[in-house]
């Protein structure tokens, strides 16, 4: 059985002015794709009107509340003890982004009740990945 739950974040996007705006935003795990956490936005904070999804590896996650990790569309790294930006790269800029380094790591902490580091069913994800993106072929 699949499990996923949600937890609501407040995080807060830096401008190019430096300035803070609150943003709301939901993180989310699913067992059904045990490696990876998605941060979901609004569409009221997007710049197209709709809702924006971003999905990333747990252990970049996991990785980045104690020292810089990633590359790519997504950068995570601690700023003192009780932030953590997040950093994603589109086709249409970056968006930078602090959030409460607790808030993330109680949510790491229970994506791994969920699912233990090491136990994921590999095999599993691999097949459902294989199925969204080939279908019925």
């Amino acid at each position: 059985m699949d499990t996923t739950f949600e937890q609501p974040a407040r995080a807060r996007l830096v401008t190019a002015e430096d300035q803070e705006l609150p943003v709301p935003a939901t993180l989310r795990y699913c067992s059904a794709d045990p490696l990876a956490v998605c941060v979901d936005f609004p569409s009221e904070v997007s710049l197209d009107g709709q809702g924006v999804t971003w999905t990333f590896a747990r252990a970049l996650l996991e990785e980045g509340l104690s020292g810089p990790a990633g590359g790519g569309d997504v950068h995570i790294w601690p700023c003192g003890r009780d932030t953590t930006v997040v950093e994603f790269h589109s086709p249409y800029g970056l968006a930078l982004l602090q959030f409460d380094t607790p808030t993330l790591r109680r949510f790491l902490l229970r994506t791994y009740a969920v699912v233990g580091a090491g136990q994921e069913n590999l095999e599993e994800a691999v097949e459902r990945g294989l199925s969204a993106l080939f279908g019925s072929v």
